[in-house]
């Protein structure tokens, strides 16, 4: 991106899956901080599903709305702009069903059981294409095409008259090639966890049936009732397995990029220019890989970190949640980590975003420790309903005209309810508005939390 684009300057900060930053040379990337002056650097993290094309596309568009947004704020100095680019994977648009708008005489649990993702019209082939370019290694590669044929292959034996233990075989191929491609999970973060319940089950025969009936590839009940061919339910549902694995490696790969590369790497711009204040945003898994880059900074004192938005965040709602109140008996896995910011903590949330209050929660339905109306709350994402079981916290609503004073004060969990501005769903049957984001109530808003920071009191 160009300086010209943004009347700012501007860095593009491009990670590999190995979390190594591979452009500009970090030496290089804080020597020109330090050398612009840049007092306030938003640094901006792209989500699940997109392309280099399309983060770039993301930030041209939004580093010029809160680069507006900042002239009139007194708190906010020179202005830089800091895009993340990492190797994000992206599994093929759907013609998922909707769910009933709000407020509708159709809302509830029943609603939700007759959502449809639209896997079933994929092919093994346009699955494996699109998830292909997000792994680096040729294994890896060669795995997800082996998995894309043998899913395509389990089709064309639908209704054949291959034995119940060859089709059985197949299933077992399938998962075998699934299972390595799993990444492990940290110790510690149980919130995030439930969907390998699916990925790691003994009895994909099982599990992939039950896959097709949450994500609505099957009837409900299918599974245990012995409606329909058993083969039909699976084979489709080996495809929702395979949208799981790419959530799964997506969730593993924010986490990993923020705590080994992006939070060693503010840690170090803190020791050489202690005055920059950096405000994290992210978007979707974006908004993982930011929030886990606090767990990269040593201390509170080693911290650059002023400012934390997270836009329709698609990872766990209880991150930062105490042990008294999370349902998993435990702190958060960044629960240790929010002093390392010094200002504000927003996350933005929707009811139109389908993406992570739909569907998000239905990757840890094999962990089977909640029933259907508990999924949401327990399973549930930032984007759903913002921060969950912490404090201090408050909650706001986002006004469309983008004009207000949040009232924003360092130390303090906002949840912010964007509704009224995050609402496009037009053409996205499966997301709905998750990725509604490039609005000007939005870089208002990341402007907001970047100018509560307390100047006072920021470690030197």
């Amino acid at each position: 991106m160009t300086r010209q684009a943004t009347k700012a300057p501007v860095w593009d900060l491009e990670f590999d899956e190995k979390g190594r930053l591979t452009s500009p040379a970090e030496g290089d990337f804080l020597d020109q901080v330090i050398a612009e002056g840049v007092d306030d650097l938003f640094m901006f993290s792209h989500g699940w599903g997109t392309s280099e094309n399309h983060a770039r596309a993301l930030y041209q568009e939004m580093f010029p709305m809160i680069r507006d947004a900042a002239t009139d704020a007194a708190d906010i100095g020179k202005v830089g702009f800091a895009g993340i680019y990492w190797p994000s994977l992206w599994f093929p648009p759907t013609q998922a069903t909707p769910p009933p708008a709000a407020g509708s005489t159709q809302t509830g649990s029943g609603a939700v059981v007759d959502l449809n993702a639209g896997t079933t019209g994929l092919s093994g082939r346009e699955i494996a294409e699109s998830l292909q370019p997000g792994f680096a290694d040729p294994a890896d590669q060669q795995k997800v095409r082996d998995i894309g044929q043998l899913i395509d292959q389990g089709e064309a034996a639908v209704g054949s008259n291959e034995s119940d233990a060859e089709k059985e075989e197949r299933l077992r191929q399938i998962h075998r090639l699934l299972k390595s491609l799993v990444p492990p999970a940290p110790d510690g973060e149980f919130e995030d966890s439930g969907e390998t319940a699916l990925l790691l089950t003994a009895d994909p025969k099982t599990g992939y049936q039950a896959a097709a009936e949450a994500f609505g590839s099957a009837p409900p009940g299918s599974a245990t009732q012995g409606i329909g061919d058993w083969f039909n339910q699976a084979i489709n549902g080996a495809k929702d397995a395979v949208r799981v694995l790419s959530y799964t490696i997506m969730k593993a790969r924010a986490g990993d990029l923020g705590r080994g590369a992006l939070g060693p790497l503010l840690e170090t711009l803190h020791g050489r220019s202690p005055s920059v204040r950096v405000h994290l945003i992210g978007h979707s898994f974006g908004a993982r890989l930011v929030s886990f880059a606090l767990s990269g900074i040593r201390a509170p004192v080693n911290s650059p970190v002023s400012s934390l938005l997270l836009l329709q965040g698609a990872f766990s709602h209880w991150s930062f949640a105490h042990a008294k109140d999370n349902p998993f008996g435990s702190a958060g896995a960044l629960n240790a980590f929010a002093d390392r910011v010094h200002g504000p903590l927003v996350a933005t949330f929707s009811i139109h975003d389908w993406a992570v209050g739909v569907w998000y929660p239905k990757a840890s339905f094999l962990a089977r420790q909640d029933s259907q109306a508990e999924t949401v709350g327990r399973w549930g994402g930032m984007g759903a309903d913002g921060y969950q079981a912490v404090h201090p916290s408050e909650d706001r609503v986002m006004p469309p005209n983008g004009n207000m004073n949040y009232g924003f004060a360092p130390g303090t969990f906002y949840r912010v309810n964007a509704a009224g501005v995050i609402n496009d769903v037009k053409g996205e049957p499966f997301s709905g508005a998750h990725s509604d984001i490039r609005k000007r109530p939005v870089a208002a808003l990341a402007v907001h939390a970047a100018a509560a920071h307390a100047v006072s009191s920021r470690p030197n």
